[in-house]
């Protein structure tokens, strides 16, 4: 089987850009977004300023020239061949994951989680699986209610499903491989007294050169032990290179641009065929499509989309306040929103430099 990773075709990598002052896209954005009803579709780019990386840099092209994910059949795989392909993924994702899982949502998260109250974006589809969406937002709804408004297209890293279909909380699963592996335990607490990281993807797991795999234990499932059968073929909910997406999501995310007047995408290269072909289905409808991305993208030179080229953090809560007006000063839940997020993005992510901050602590907007 030859599964290869999404590209961008280089037509569009070698084309020119747009430069635009904050204050005109600002306004551009705001006047879009402002009769409302508005489905939003966003990737890994909103998620930079949170410290967790994109796949791609301003040029379209990956950020690691080395980046080799792991395919899903190569993961479900039951020979020896896939055993060794889950020792490697699993040891990668174990000390990758404590990043993502503890990473905090970005200013723009929380500006997209304002105008998400204030239900001008009525359903978001993200194909991010970090779960920065629903924490920017989690203090307003309940656990059904972030189900129901935010769609994760590519699902979720905070699960583990095994090959039967036994649901286990990720960290209930990172104890489960700490408690077979001590040796690597101890690594990584010795990598966070000392400071060094491996360098995360944004998949969660991490790069490791000159590593063995072979003495890493991957747990057996104990709902199956419990049903006298042994396995250990696990996988995050995560939608793999080489997966399927299932028919109900991809059903629903369909819906989601149907049922909304326009379309916005923020942050990402739509290099995936799930994610490019709602911008499709929305210019098949005839909906306004609008793109904030900086680099090129798969939609690029497409009659119907309009593109904004500038950095989301830049800009998103002068939108939520264009668009709320008064709104702002008088609603405290919105205000709070405004003055959240973190800002700390990949130190070796510098290209970033025309997003300014003054600091990298996270506001807590629960304890204002």
């Amino acid at each position: 089987m030859r599964v290869s990773l999404p590209t961008i075709p280089h037509v569009i990598t070698a084309s020119g850009t747009q430069t635009i002052s904050p204050a005109v896209a600002v306004e551009r954005i705001a006047s879009f977004l402002a009769p409302g009803n508005v489905a939003l579709l966003t990737g890994a780019g909103v998620s930079v300023d949170s410290g967790i990386r994109a796949y791609r840099g301003k040029d379209g092209r990956y950020m690691n020239p080395n980046y080799k994910p792991i395919f899903y059949h190569e993961l479900i795989d039951e020979s020896e061949k896939g055993f060794a392909f889950r020792q490697r993924y699993w040891l990668r994702s174990y000390l990758g994951y404590p990043p993502v899982r503890d990473a905090q949502p970005n200013a723009t998260h929380f500006a997209l989680a304002a105008l998400q109250y204030s239900s001008h974006i009525t359903r978001l589809v993200t194909q991010n699986v970090d779960g920065l969406h629903g924490k920017a937002i989690a203090h307003l709804w309940g656990q059904s209610q972030l189900r129901e408004k935010i769609l994760e297209l590519h699902g979720t890293l905070h699960r583990v499903r095994c090959k039967h279909g036994h649901i286990t909380n990720r960290d209930t699963f990172q104890e489960w491989l700490s408690d077979c592996n001590p040796q690597w335990k101890k690594y990584a607490d010795g990598l966070g007294v000392a400071g060094k990281k491996p360098r995360t993807n944004p998949d969660g797991d991490v790069e490791l050169e000159g590593v063995s795999y072979d003495d890493f234990e991957v747990p057996d499932c104990p709902q199956c032990f419990l049903e006298n059968r042994r396995n250990s073929i696990h996988k995050p909910e995560v939608i793999f290179f080489g997966e399927s997406i299932p028919a109900v999501i991809k059903e629903r995310s369909f819906r989601c641009v149907e049922q909304s007047d326009r379309l916005f995408v923020l942050g990402t290269t739509l290099a995936t065929f799930s994610a490019f072909r709602l911008i499709k289905r929305a210019l098949e409808m005839k909906k306004p499509v609008l793109l904030l991305n900086v680099g090129p993208t798969r939609a690029d030179g497409l009659p119907g989309i309009e593109k904004i080229e500038i950095a989301s953090g830049l800009v998103m809560r002068d939108v939520v306040k264009a668009v709320l007006g008064s709104e702002v000063e008088g609603d405290t839940i919105i205000a709070n929103m405004l003055s959240s997020g973190i800002y700390k993005p990949p130190a070796d992510d510098s290209e970033r430099g025309d997003v300014v901050s003054d600091s990298d602590r996270v506001i807590d907007h629960r304890k204002m």
